[in-house]
């Protein structure tokens, strides 16, 4: 079956029962929160959503690599004046099945408005819930490197002599840190709280998310040719975002009016992308140029 860098319209339980096992890299994806989006995707019951999400979750594991990942986007929503624990039960009920609950990861919407309600605020982020399969898996940390801040100038230009050797926790959990450590270093890693701007246009679709969200993931959990995967594809994020990575890419969606905006916008990313290499090529192989390597280095 030949299912690489193409768009698939149906629902994904159905859809990857034909994939391969043990195929795909990333899943990246965002499905439709419990009772949202009802004009588009129906809306899923809060109380009903677990046991919705399970056999897809069962047809994820079974195509994704042992030493790949699963990135879940998704957010609790209120039910009769509290959070609904949907997301919890979603979890526990993942670990059941064999899933690593591995970590999570925080996305800070930068571009909140501000709202009022009678007993909460404004929700100015969402989960991004890290699963695998194995305990090894690859993680590509040093391309989502981060400028160390002007904090280090004054932090470290007078040390202690405590922050000169590794400084052990109080509370013994075994961690501890060494400050001496980040002199003359102009990048490090970054927390695991994502500041990034919502998508201010909706591209056609009613949850769009950036294209930035779905890059910084793929970078950190893929390298070049890779294959990434979103089962709930939307107006085509994704699969944007891995063709810009040089990343292989699978989309998925129940809705047919999706597949075929994921498409054209797949289509117009392609174009410029064509055209660009086309231009390096003619340039890498002008008289006189460089070889490959070494315009490469």
């Amino acid at each position: 079956m030949d299912y690489l860098n193409k768009i698939f319209h149906g629902d994904c339980v159905d859809i990857l029962r034909d994939f391969p096992d043990n195929s795909v890299d990333l899943i990246f994806t965002s499905p439709p929160y419990a009772d949202q989006r009802s004009n588009t995707y129906g809306g899923i019951k809060p109380d009903e959503y677990v046991a919705w999400f399970m056999p897809r979750a069962e047809q994820f594991y079974r195509v994704l690599k042992p030493t790949g990942t699963f990135i879940l986007n998704i957010k609790e929503r209120v039910v009769n004046g509290e959070r609904h624990t949907y997301v919890i039960e979603l979890i526990l009920e993942m670990r059941k099945s064999g899933w690593l609950w591995t970590e999570e990861f925080m996305w800070h919407k930068k571009n909140s408005y501000p709202g009022k309600w009678p007993n909460r605020f404004r929700d100015s982020w969402e989960r991004l819930i890290q699963f695998n399969k194995e305990k090894n898996f690859h993680m590509y940390q040093d391309t989502v490197m981060v400028p160390v801040g002007d904090w280090a100038q004054s932090r470290l230009s007078n040390l202690s002599e405590t922050d000169q050797a590794r400084d052990e926790s109080k509370v013994g959990s075994g961690f501890g840190k060494n400050i001496s450590n980040w002199l003359g270093r102009d990048m490090v890693y970054p927390t695991n709280v994502i500041h990034m701007a919502t998508e201010c246009g909706n591209r056609g679709h009613s949850a769009a998310f950036p294209e930035e969200l779905p890059s910084w993931f793929i970078k950190l959990f893929t390298k070049e040719l890779d294959v990434v995967l979103d089962p709930f594809v939307g107006s085509g994020t994704t699969p944007v975002a891995a063709i810009q990575l040089n990343r292989k890419y699978i989309g998925i969606d129940v809705l047919e009016e999706y597949c075929i905006k994921s498409e054209e916008r797949i289509s117009r990313c392609q174009i410029p992308l064509f055209s660009i290499a086309e231009k390096n090529e003619l340039n890498e192989y002008r008289p006189n140029s460089p070889a490959r390597g070494e315009k490469e280095r």
